[in-house]
């Protein structure tokens, strides 16, 4: 029989549509929403930048449009959701506490996430420090006293930190919320009454094939290898459970132009039909956190939207081709660009300082609308009312070539 046929485009729809990124949001966003969209993305990365709104409160505007950033720390205070070592750093529902246990548990394999060596020589101070929460209650390490300078002339991190940060790997503390996105930690067996390891307890087998089901229904579309890297699995085999996925009616293989051969997830057969007909339209512009899960994967991001993408925070700034924190440009179902910004709060000004189109993306009417709704929507949401342009490809926004002024939300 022969398999549904998918141009290139087809497949990129409906990996946005999997990811909630396909289409703008019909209805205005509500506290509920934080859960539903993170269960439907199954992780939402955490980074600490904030040249701009960090970047998973940037992850959700982008599917949810306008919303109150409190409700993500909301849902993680009021037990909806939990973090952990996933992708990277990650939200997760706390429903999902199950698959993540078996690494709690053996830290040891967490590579530099857990040292054991600093662990077991401060042994004696680590039980003092848990007692502490035990009698005192939830802590954050900005509670302990400042470092000091080390003999390098940095800034050292505190050792409580660094126990805070050891115990968190190992399970034996949970973050229960952030103030000022700084960490609040609580005891694992106060977070978790219920839970009994012995009862409730998954086998690494087990909970990694259940993130395999997750990562391939978040991805929608994908081909076998791109599925580890979701929740940065080590090789796990993939044909016998492919098979099985198969025969159990959760995927179907097509054939997509130029990739070749890939899986598609049931949850968007409902799609299929359309998207083999070429009508499965994309119709959101949206500027992407560099951690959206649609290019964390940069190998996948490159195969599926021919988008070659590198985060430049880290190198020195005379070797950055694009610019520090650099966000991509999705319009129609393209990562059409990508542009380094600066949200200058004390002025509400948001500074484009350099955008950039992919190779053979031209300056239309259209892409100039959907770009100035996208990142009008992008600076407003983060309080600005002026938006500053900087570098430019050759004829885009040349009627307003030094930016526009915007309501703040």
């Amino acid at each position: 029989m022969a398999l549904p046929q998918l141009t290139l485009s087809a497949a990129r729809h409906l990996h946005l549509a999997a990811q909630g990124l396909l289409k703008k949001p019909l209805r205005g966003a509500q506290p509920a929403d934080i859960l539903t969209t993170i269960q439907r993305m199954s992780l939402l990365q955490i980074d600490t930048i904030n040249i701009v709104a960090r970047s998973p409160y940037l992850v959700l505007f982008s599917r949810l449009g306008h919303y109150q950033p409190a409700w993500l720390d909301n849902a993680l205070r009021q037990g909806e959701l939990m973090e952990y070592w996933a992708h990277e750093a990650c939200f997760l529902p706390r429903s999902d506490f199950a698959l993540v246990r078996h690494r709690m548990l053996s830290p040891d394999k967490m590579g530099w996430k857990y040292r054991q060596a600093w662990m077991q020589e401060h042994a004696e101070e680590i039980e003092q420090l848990i007692g502490l929460i035990q009698e005192k209650g939830p802590v954050r390490s900005a509670d302990f006293e400042h470092p000091r300078k080390g003999t390098s002339g940095w800034w050292e991190w505190k050792p409580h930190k660094r126990h805070l940060e050891g115990l968190f790997t190992a399970g034996k503390v949970m973050v229960v919320e952030r103030r000022n996105f700084q960490r609040v930690y609580d005891l694992t067996h106060r977070v978790m009454p219920e839970w009994d390891d012995s009862r409730d307890m998954l086998t690494q087998a087990a909970a990694e094939a259940v993130m395999l089901e997750n990562s391939a229904r978040s991805l929608g579309i994908f081909h076998a290898r791109w599925l580890a890297d979701y929740y940065r699995l080590r090789q796990p085999v993939l044909a016998p459970l492919l098979e099985r996925w198969q025969a159990q009616q959760q995927v179907v293989r097509v054939e997509v132009e130029t990739l070749g051969e890939m899986w598609l997830h049931a949850d968007l057969l409902p799609l299929l039909p359309l998207a083999e007909e070429g009508k499965l339209t994309a119709t959101h512009s949206a500027v992407l956190s560099p951690f959206d899960p649609v290019v964390w994967d940069r190998k996948r991001a490159e195969q599926l939207f021919n988008f070659s993408y590198r985060l430049e925070c880290y190198t020195p700034a005379p070797k950055r081709q694009y610019g520090y924190f650099v966000l991509p440009l999705l319009h129609k179902g393209q990562l059409v660009g990508r542009m380094d910004a600066k949200m200058h709060r004390k002025t509400g000004e948001l500074q484009i300082i350099a955008l950039f189109l992919e190779e053979g993306v031209r300056v239309s009417a259209g892409l100039e609308k959907g770009l100035t709704a996208a990142i009008s929507d992008f600076a407003g949401w983060q309080g600005a009312t002026r938006i500053a342009l900087g570098h430019l490809p050759d004829g885009l926004f040349a009627a307003c070539r030094r930016g526009w002024e915007i309501d703040a939300v």
